[in-house]
């Protein structure tokens, strides 16, 4: 049987409110206890403060509880047993496409964010070949040579938006690793670079003015940029059809040479020799407009992601010496001054391993798992009706004192192999869980463990005195306002 693609979902707010408010009407049984009454003031309070509003209806109705949020009525389940119940053991009830995410798809399309069923299953079947150890470590080499190009121009005394210096230098190894493009071409690179940055800017506005669709509105802005960014990537299909390159190893090439190693019926294509045929008979590979959706796709979810963490661990070792101290000790002591290799990276680097999973735990960038129910479902005592939205926070559940003692304060030691392995299941999700587990972790981890590398390698930021750092939310976890450090010369 064909896998079909997805059914188009529609980006009209008002038919989206109306249908919203219709299928709470008509849903069936009753809704978990919590705030659910129509409020502005909770609506804004969400958007700056979730947590304010999060832990304190955990601590009053238990791991499962309503709220409403301007017109939608969610239903937030936290803790180990709710992030597992959610991501592995009931993933099948819940649409990843139905929920909020599929407000993604007028930039990305049918990417891996937004599309369920066997549709996800075979695209990311095909996709997983371009994300193991050894593709991964083959963009290893790009990250160190713009990190050390980004770095080149930095002087000590000099204070710098670590922030916004990260997310630049992002972009250019996503537009050379993913795309294989030259950001200073001056033509196709920077343009993609550019309108890219500017589409982004559209999840990143307030609800309100993610709901204008008029001239000069960012929707306008984000539906211009992308019609430019289509025009590029299609262009850079065409043309590796038309040429090939057996020696490219950006992912894009790689998603144009992938099979499904399944048939249409869910047999494996196999040779004479039981294993997985190779060449045109190893079943079907992406249709170029499938290749632009799981192009934009790794573009979001890796941008923001990266430059995020890359920003919110340096925050934290400026606040905290020691740690910082153990990190610097181990470079000198597995690197010296030499670059990291990419096995280095993957599993060389132990006290910058914990020092990583401990930011994932504090400021986890796709902090929300919004969702929707296709079938009702009992949980923790409560009845949650067909249709709901449903949604897990791994930021609120991973600040969870019975969980994590202590959760406000930064404890890299927390994530020892020996207490990691000891956490229950579905305590620590940053990049998700299951069958669904963010396929470009492995890459976002050795971009941020390069990054970090290099430049702690050089340089030892510090933060301005009396400088805090609030967080805001949308698209990803960031800091407000960029992340200001001055450069100190490395002891």
């Amino acid at each position: 049987m064909a896998v079909t693609a997805p059914a188009p979902v529609t980006h009209n707010p008002v038919v989206r409110i109306g249908s919203d408010i219709l299928d709470e009407v008509r849903a069936k049984g009753t809704f978990p206890p919590g705030p659910t009454s129509f409020n502005l003031v909770r609506t804004r309070q969400f958007v700056n403060d979730p947590l304010s509003l999060l832990l304190p209806c955990y601590e009053r109705y238990g791991p499962i509880f309503s709220l409403r949020i301007f017109h939608e009525r969610f239903v937030f389940m936290l803790g180990p047993e709710a992030n597992h119940f959610i991501l592995v053991s009931n993933a099948p009830n819940f649409s990843w496409r139905e929920g909020d995410l599929g407000q993604l798809i007028p930039l990305i399309g049918d990417g891996l964010l937004t599309i369920d069923g066997d549709y996800h299953r075979r695209a990311r079947r095909i996709m997983l070949p371009a994300f193991h150890h050894g593709s991964i470590g083959a963009a290893a080499a790009t990250m160190i040579a713009e990190v050390d190009r980004a770095l080149d121009t930095w002087r000590v005394g000099e204070t710098v938006d670590l922030y916004h210096w990260a997310r630049e230098l992002a972009m250019r190894i996503a537009m050379r690793a993913l795309l294989g493009l030259d950001p200073d071409d001056g033509d196709s690179g920077s343009r993609a670079a550019h309108h890219f940055e500017r589409a982004l800017g559209f999840y990143g506005t307030g609800p309100g003015a993610r709901m204008m669709r008029g001239p000069g509105s960012a929707w306008r802005r984000m539906i211009s940029s992308r019609r430019v960014l289509d025009a590029i990537v299609y262009e850079e299909i065409t043309r590796r059809r038309e040429h090939p390159s057996e020696h490219a190893t950006d992912i894009l090439s790689m998603l144009m040479a992938a099979r499904d190693e399944l048939d249409d019926s869910g047999a494996a294509f196999t040779g004479e020799d039981g294993r997985p045929a190779g060449g045109e008979l190893a079943g079907s590979g992406f249709s170029d407009e499938e290749i632009r959706h799981q192009m934009m796709t790794l573009g979001f979810a890796g941008h923001d992601t990266s430059t995020s963490t890359i920003s919110f661990l340096l925050y934290e070792l400026a606040r905290h010496p020691a740690a910082l101290e153990r990190v610097v000790a181990e470079q000198d002591e597995v690197l010296g001054d030499a670059s990291p290799t990419a096995a280095q990276l993957a599993s060389g680097l132990p006290q910058l391993e914990m020092v990583l999973d401990e930011t994932l735990r504090l400021y986890p960038p796709a902090w929300i798992g919004p969702r929707r129910a296709l079938q009702q479902f009992e949980f923790a005592g409560h009845h949650v009706p067909a249709r709901a939205y449903v949604a897990y926070s791994s930021w609120a559940s991973h600040r969870l004192p019975e969980v994590f003692a202590d959760p406000e304060s930064f404890i890299p030691e927390r994530f020892s192999p020996e207490r990691k392995a000891a956490l229950p299941k579905g305590a620590y999700v940053p990049f998700g869980a299951g069958s669904r587990t963010c396929i470009g972790m492995r890459f976002g981890q050795m971009e941020v463990k390069a990054v970090v590398t290099r430049l702690l390698q050089r340089f030892r930021p510090e933060l301005p005195p009396g400088r805090t750092m609030r967080v805001r939310q949308m698209p990803t976890l960031s800091p407000t306002g960029g992340l200001e450090m001055v450069l100190r010369e490395r002891a």
